[in-house]
């Protein structure tokens, strides 16, 4: 299954849930999601999420698209 990074937009592979229960080959997950201290939610993909400062907001993740 993949799904959308809300920084940059590329397609991040989410590993696990129903979809490979019955699968023998690893699948690896290429992000995941974040709760900010701000409340807000974010997908991002790993090198989105190296690219946050430290007390990230909602509108870090939105600057992370400009770039």
């Amino acid at each position: 299954m993949t799904q959308t990074c809300d920084g940059c937009g590329v397609e991040i592979s989410v590993a696990g849930g129903i979809a490979n229960i019955w699968s023998t080959e690893p699948t690896h997950t290429s992000g995941m999601t974040l709760e900010l201290p701000d409340g807000s939610e974010h997908l991002l993909c790993f090198d989105c999420i190296e690219a946050l400062p430290e007390e990230a907001t909602a509108a870090d993740v939105a600057a992370l698209g400009d770039s």
